[in-house]
């Protein structure tokens, strides 16, 4: 994440990797068998793109005009990862848990897509500009909440849980944790440190899902990460340098929790969704990650 504060909108810095993961649902939405259906996906893209510096496709008619960006295969990574978290908090519901967060929640539209049980409170936390560029232009698509949704603008390097204890958070109740696209980007000690705070607001039987990257977004580079730039600018790219030596899994296997880990390339598999347009071929062992704290 960018050294300053937590200022950045949506058309800058890791606001535009949140819109680039929307136009990606919106392009699952023309698949004959969609993963995921995001009815508002397309409506933030559109609401955004006079300010972006360079085009982010809906459809994938539109990602085939700019073929020098592999947007059908990052489409294809966003609809498995998706999925696997939808599935992630149905089985959280299941199991009784009302109480759900989503780290860096950028423009998830889940609070407004997925069933909920009665009584579910989601927190969705994320930087002030990227929240009301999402509520407004989900008021303005008429979009209503499927559960008690509530907002936390907050700076994850910061003291952002007592901004999400002051939105309502119980930590005595257990917790669905979602850190969806939020991993990738960070140095080890933020991760440490966003980990850290969720264990400690974790009561016994919460879960958490996640995506990682072996060796952070530095691991990509290639035609995705000159992408990027051209879409991000030099504040995008400086945090696709990421490095990182940890991983979440043994971080949470080292705090209690249960870990399991399983390769984005073989979720698609059972997806019936395969890996064949992502590029490049490293993105395949992207990790999508479950754990339980016992």
């Amino acid at each position: 994440m960018p050294s300053e504060s937590a200022g950045w909108d949506i058309v800058t810095g890791v606001g535009v990797t949140a819109l680039g993961a929307a136009g990606m649902r919106a392009m699952e939405g023309h698949h004959p068998s969609p993963l995921v259906r995001d009815p508002y996906a397309a409506a933030f893209v559109s609401a955004a793109a006079p300010q972006l510096p360079g085009r982010i496709p809906v459809t994938p008619e539109e990602a085939a005009g700019d073929p020098d960006f592999p947007w059908l295969g990052v489409a294809d990574y966003v609809a498995v990862r998706s999925r696997f978290f939808d599935e992630f908090f149905a089985a959280a519901a299941r199991a009784g848990l009302w109480q759900a967060v989503i780290l860096a929640a950028g423009l998830d539209t889940r609070a407004f897509r997925l069933r909920w049980m009665p009584g579910a409170t989601v927190y969705e936390v994320d930087a002030p500009m990227v929240l009301a560029f999402k509520d407004s232009v989900l008021a303005d698509q008429g979009a209503v909440a499927r559960c008690d949704r509530r907002t936390v603008m907050a700076d994850l390097r910061a003291d952002w849980p007592t901004a999400l204890r002051e939105a309502g958070f119980n930590p005595a109740e257990p917790t669905a944790w979602l850190a969806e696209g939020l991993f990738p980007y960070l140095g080890d000690s933020v991760m440490s440190s966003v980990l850290g705070h969720v264990h400690r607001l974790s009561a016994a039987g919460s879960r958490i899902a996640a995506d990682h990257m072996p060796g952070g977004t530095s691991a990509i580079g290639g035609s995705l990460e000159r992408g990027v730039a051209e879409r991000g600018g030099e504040e995008l790219l400086a945090i696709w340098s990421t490095d990182q030596q940890h991983d979440p899994a043994s971080w949470l296997l080292g705090h209690g929790w249960t870990a399991g880990v399983s390769r984005v390339s073989a979720v698609a598999g059972a997806y019936k969704r395969p890996m064949t347009e992502l590029q490049p071929e490293n993105l395949r062992v992207m990790q999508l990650i479950t754990g339980e704290l016992g």
